[in-house]
């Protein structure tokens, strides 16, 4: 599990909600409803010491806890999930998604791309999850993915919102600065990008009306051009790095960028002219 989810995770082990019967058995039930056998594994021991604490809640002290290689690993009686999608508060809902996130879910780092996953065996538990999300207008969607269904979140927004909702304020803090810095260096190289493509595009203008007047003074017809046409002409070839804005404002008359672009027209016309010839 990457280290931004075992944070998570963590944090949401020390909730303190244990005296109410309620919460732990829809906390339970989100546990369960991710699980295919009577087997909960994972590779943090707050986790599993959640889990444990949620059984024993619920009176069910018929349990074994041992190591896997690296992994704990509760073995637990079999436990009918009786959920229904009516009348259930806004906490138990909670205490639903936390334990299905708990068991299962995972976020990547919010530095990298925005994804939020919990894993299921049937298609049927993943819809009560999202069901359950929606009630908050929290968006997600259910993949299929060979032989389990993906419940996910791609949108920064809805996962900020999701961490939230489950009790990950300190995580949620920090999802939030990063997705801050992430979109900011975006914006940045957005702008960047664009004024990348405007200088490019300048540059490439100024070197066709170069070659242009170049010709048209190398052909001895610089006085086929009007006087204002020679006036900017003179000018673009002195400042090649000018924008059309620049060079009218160079002008002893100053003019538009349009004005500009119209009188650069002509010059283009006439040196078309004499290539053809």
């Amino acid at each position: 599990m990457n280290s931004f989810s075992s944070k998570i995770k963590k944090e949401l082990s020390k909730i303190n909600n244990l005296s109410n019967k309620n919460l732990v058995k829809a906390e339970l039930d989100g546990y369960l409803l991710t699980l295919s056998t009577n087997k909960f594994v994972t590779e943090n021991q707050y986790n599993i010491n959640r889990f444990s604490k949620l059984l024993n809640n619920c009176e069910e002290n018929n349990y074994k806890i041992e190591m896997q290689g690296k992994n704990f690993c509760i073995t637990y009686p079999r436990r009918k999930i009786k959920i229904s999608d009516e009348n259930r508060s806004e906490e138990e809902n909670k205490a639903l998604v936390r334990g299905a996130f708990m068991s299962s879910g995972s976020v990547n780092n919010p530095k990298n791309v925005y994804h939020l996953e919990i894993v299921f065996n049937n298609e049927e538990n993943a819809m009560k999850i999202k069901k359950a999300l929606e009630c908050e207008e929290i968006e997600s969607k259910v993949l299929k993915r060979k032989n389990i269904f993906l419940l996910y979140i791609k949108d920064g927004e809805n996962i900020s919102k999701f961490l939230a909702f489950i009790g990950a304020n300190k995580s949620v803090l920090e999802f939030e600065d990063e997705r801050v810095i992430k979109d900011m260096r975006n914006r940045v190289n957005r702008l960047v990008n664009c004024e990348t493509a405007n200088l490019n595009k300048t540059i490439s203008s100024s070197v066709k009306q170069i070659e242009d007047i170049k010709l048209i003074k190398q052909k001895k017809k610089f006085d086929k051009l009007t006087a204002k046409e020679q006036e900017l002409a003179n000018l673009r070839l002195e400042n090649p790095d000018l924008s059309l804005s620049e060079l009218g404002k160079l002008l002893e008359i100053p003019i538009s960028k349009s004005g500009v672009n119209h009188r650069l027209e002509g010059i283009a016309k006439l040196a078309e002219e004499l290539r053809e010839n």
